[in-house]
């Protein structure tokens, strides 16, 4: 065995996995919280089974959440762990081959039972054997369903109250293990349940018990020594999560715009959680529906845009769908509309809480007739503030729907987040009439842009219709002429293109004279960066374009892809934003490569994959 001591590390990956009911999620957070607030980079994955509650101690009822922190710049929650915890054999069988060669497993010794190896599908009772786990990693069991009841002993609460605090043992522990104080996470106990004191009071004794616990490990257990960051800039910074930002990008918007903010929604894996942040913000003025169904929870957005309100309506794949109808509606009334999707595995119900970009081509091109409106997506779980703000702004600026595309990953996902001041914030400048434009139609557009002004109702001299039938160019009446239809075609496709003379051009990081460019967009970025990073590392030529606005490109990506002779188009769906660029880049060889799996990519299968084009000449 390796000699005891304390491991300095750059970056460190931690993951909590156990029954769903087991508290990983809550586990997971507070420990990355703890980190950000000590000042370490950090980027989460929260890993959620796809069933509601599968039996306990089961493979499918597996929930995880990984950290990956450091004193360096982290763009990945990281490939595998360097500590796993563990509470019941399951949950080791589901992550087993994700640990380190010289990794630790801490585990729940009192789950360790033959009741717990049936109900994971072990053939033996030695499940370490059975399953070939190294010699090199470490094994440390920890009885923490009898400590978690040992510290609890005289509290007036029942076993099953009892039982379920030992994830607070497990912090506690790995706390301990990583010299960090438990004082912020106490904080955050007294916050969550301080109108609960009992249970405040017992989740803090298990806190502190297992961190004393792991005094008693010393002599056996190396502890780790993470420095907090050197690369960040100065700054207030939190852990923020993508739906989070992205509830925080919409306000933020309409606080600079002063435009109240109006969501109309319906509540759908893995998106439900912008409603629920939106929903606590009555103080600010929002008006949060939650409506009946996804149709109605779009129209009532379009009802407030048309009224002047900054209006947005959030979902996943299945109820963009549902949503496409009234999505070509604000296309045709040319109203601003902000659509988020936080997309998931599918199609149908798929896999609800698994990650995937499998609705691309949908955002583009999923509704009836020439319907083109802007798309958009954030790159990491901070980006989704920033790039849902830029959505709002496009969207009130060029009286357009725009779609906003996050994943799972990105949406429950967490990294750190950098608070902006609203003063830094880009403008936001609706396009509203002016005094004396009285004397002129309604339907009049800025002839550059191409975009119709916005006549809010009640604004005298500007009372007029608006709906889903074609309208006359010049006068704005409804018209079925077939000259004035192509005209009108024309015209709202142009005013998409134009957003591209508002966007910023495409940057490309790395080197200029690349064997290889790498391509990705939305939430593939840090995954895609790393593994570049790594390949940079070791001396080879590769760049990395990421896409975030991806309808209308950057105006200089066909110039980019000229300078590259290799390709590479890497994304989470079988192949869609390879094959749009193919339609939008003519006369470029572009090669891809794919994964739908519900899960991100690995670094490791990436750098695999680069090294392996790379080598080809």
């Amino acid at each position: 065995m390796e000699n005891i001591t304390i491991k300095e590390l750059e970056n460190v990956v931690v993951r909590f996995s156990g029954d769903s009911g087991d508290g990983m999620q809550l586990t997971g957070t507070l420990f990355s919280n703890i980190s950000a607030i000590l000042g370490n980079e950090i980027s989460t994955f929260p890993d959620y089974p796809s069933e509601i509650r599968a039996p306990q101690g089961t493979l499918g009822g597996v929930s995880g959440f990984q950290v990956h922190l450091g004193s360096g710049k982290i763009y990945t929650p990281g490939d595998d762990a360097d500590v796993l915890v563990v509470m019941n054999p399951a949950a080791l069988k589901v992550n087993v081959n994700g640990v380190k060669k010289n990794g630790v497993i801490i585990f729940d010794e009192d789950a360790f039972q033959k009741s717990g190896y049936e109900k994971a599908g072990f053939l033996t009772e030695n499940p370490f054997e059975e399953l070939a786990i190294s010699n090199t990693i470490q094994l440390i069991p920890v009885q923490l369903t009898t400590l978690t009841q040992k510290s609890l002993e005289g509290y007036d609460l029942d076993n099953k109250s009892i039982v379920r605090s030992k994830n607070m043992f497990a912090l506690g522990l790995v706390c301990w293990l990583f010299n960090r104080p438990i004082d912020d996470a106490v904080h955050f106990l007294s916050n969550k349940f301080r109108k609960k004191p009992d249970i405040l009071q017992a989740n803090v004794k298990v806190l502190t018990d297992g961190y004393n616990y792991g005094h008693n490990l010393h002599l056996t257990v190396s502890t780790y020594q993470i420095e907090k960051s050197e690369e960040t800039e100065k700054g207030v910074y939190t852990s923020i999560s993508g739906n989070t930002a992205t509830a925080y990008g919409l306000i933020a918007a309409a606080e600079k715009a002063g435009l109240q903010l109006f969501l109309g929604s319906y509540p759908i894996t893995p998106a439900s959680d912008i409603m629920h942040e939106l929903s606590l913000r009555r103080d600010l003025g929002i008006k949060v529906v939650q409506a009946e169904d996804e149709i109605a929870g779009i129209t009532t957005a379009l009802g407030a845009s048309f009224a002047g309100s900054l209006a947005a309506t959030n979902t996943s794949g299945p109820g963009l769908a549902l949503k496409s109808e009234a999505i070509g509606l604000a296309v045709m009334a040319e109203l601003p509309l902000v659509i988020i999707d936080v997309q998931r595995s599918g199609p149908s119900t798929g896999m609800p809480t698994k990650t995937e970009q499998t609705d691309l081509l949908q955002a583009l091109y999923g509704r009836n007739g020439e319907s083109p409106v802007a798309v958009i997506a954030p790159g990491t779980p901070d980006d989704c503030f920033h790039y849902t703000y830029m959505a709002s702004k496009i969207a009130l600026e060029h009286m357009t729907p725009v779609i906003v595309l996050t994943d799972a990953f990105l949406g429950n996902g967490t990294s750190l987040w950098k608070l902006p001041k609203l003063a830094e914030l880009p403008e936001i400048n609706p396009n509203y009439v002016k005094d004396g434009m009285q004397g002129c139609k309604v339907t009049a557009r800025d002839e550059k842009t191409k975009v119709r002004y916005w006549a809010i109702p009640g604004t005298a001299g500007f009372e007029h219709r608006n709906g889903g039938l074609e309208k006359d160019y010049y006068k704005g009446s409804i018209s079925t002429d077939p000259v004035n239809h192509q005209l009108m075609v024309d015209t709202r496709a142009a005013k998409i293109k134009n957003i591209s003379e508002f966007i910023p051009e495409l940057s490309v990081y790395g080197s200029l004279d690349a064997d290889l460019l790498v391509v990705g967009w939305g939430g593939t970025r840090g995954h895609l960066m790393s593994a570049v990073n790594q390949i940079i590392k070791d001396g080879k030529k590769v760049a990395l374009a990421h896409f975030n606005y991806i309808n209308p490109l950057p105006k200089n990506t066909s110039e980019v892809f000229k300078k590259y002779k290799k390709i590479l188009v890497c994304e989470l769906n079988s192949g869609q934003f390879a094959t749009y660029l193919r339609s939008q880049v003519p006369g470029v060889d572009i090669t891809q490569y794919n994964k739908v799996q519900g899960q991100p990519f690995t670094v490791s299968e990436l750098v695999e994959k680069f090294e392996t084009i790379l080598n080809l000449d």
